[in-house]
């Protein structure tokens, strides 16, 4: 029954398309002042466009030509009055070099409650080399700042986006219902520390499908509050696979499909994992089907006593009820 329910809205989904986004005026970030020679500050040609197309009432494309864009921090902030902003990107956007600048900030490109964005091509560059040799050196450092974040939105589709060199997170989807995310590139080095490649938490219908994720940390992390959720032809390394759950207080997870999925050279491949404490969480209706695993540690893991480099451990029972989890 879960999966007769995961096919019906996996196909509601796909109906969410924004063909009508093309038309419409398409601003340009360069006639904002946007310069495209990856040195000057086009941070705020960028929300200038975003203004633009978000007090519209007609279909808006944001067009971000080739060369490299280096922006600060950026927030894209809602509500709209346009529910069709197409923001395609043939260049790519560079992050600050100093990762002080964004370190702190949670997320670098960040879109909150939007309704009826897509997001198309390009390269997003968190530069963020400086910030993983400082954490590993045991220095005090920033937290880090996700390379593209999505709360609070509705009705998302990103195609073809290349994320590279996060300084933390790659791409978090929080607080969002009706997201389809595919032919996405993620890539850090495999030691670069905690850079789970696709993150998604407290959302609801979000498919993530034909995607190339290779990281230091989690391909694929599913946090808690997480419902109705398709993963489908995906290729993970070199990290440690796709977990469900890890947080200190846990919400339910529920009705997540994990299909046609490749690990390669990973520390595990599909892992469960809850604090030992008690709580009222769960994790119930996750099917693991046709996963190729090469050259994995641990292919299938189901810790529930949780617990990262072992430091202020709760030591206690885990009150996390998993259920039907078919692999």
């Amino acid at each position: 029954m879960a999966q007769i329910v995961l096919h019906a809205l996996l196909l509601f989904l796909f109906t969410f398309t924004p063909a009508t986004v093309a038309e419409g005026a398409t601003p340009n970030v360069v006639n904002f002042g946007a310069k495209p020679d990856g040195e000057t500050d086009s941070t705020n040609a960028f929300l200038s466009a975003w203004g633009r197309a978000c007090s519209s009432t007609t279909p808006t494309t944001i067009h971000v030509p080739l060369g490299r864009f280096s922006v600060g921090k950026v927030v894209f902030k809602g509500p709209c009055k346009n529910k069709g902003i197409t923001v395609r990107i043939d260049g790519a956007l560079v992050a600050p070099s100093n990762y002080d600048v964004i370190g702190n900030g949670g997320n670098w490109l960040h879109f909150d409650e939007v309704d009826g964005v897509a997001v198309f091509g390009g390269v997003l560059d968190g530069q963020g080399i400086g910030l993983w040799e400082c954490k590993r050196s045991g220095k005090i450092c920033p937290t880090g700042a996700t390379n593209l974040g999505f709360s609070n939105w509705k009705n998302i589709v990103m195609n073809g986006v290349r994320c590279v060199k996060s300084q933390m997170f790659q791409i978090v989807i929080d607080r969002c219902e009706n997201v389809r995310v595919e032919g996405v590139k993620v890539s850090a080095a495999g030691n670069s520390p905690n850079t789970d490649g696709i993150h998604v938490q407290l959302s609801s219908r979000v498919t993530i499908l034909n995607s190339t994720i290779a990281t230091g940390d989690d391909c694929i992390s599913i946090g808690p509050g997480t419902t109705n959720l398709w993963i489908q032809n995906i290729a993970c390394g070199p990290g440690h696979g796709i977990s469900v759950g890890n947080e200190l207080e846990e919400a339910g997870v529920e009705n997540v499909t994990v299909k046609a999925v490749t690990f390669a050279g990973t520390e595990n491949g599909v892992r469960i994992k809850s604090w030992g404490r008690p709580s009222n969480g769960f994790a119930r209706n996750i099917l693991f089907q046709h996963v190729t695993m090469l050259n994995v540690q641990n292919p299938i893991v189901i810790d529930q006593n949780y617990c990262p480099h072992q430091n202020n451990c709760p030591g206690q029972v885990s009150g996390v009820e998993i259920t039907n989890v078919t692999p």
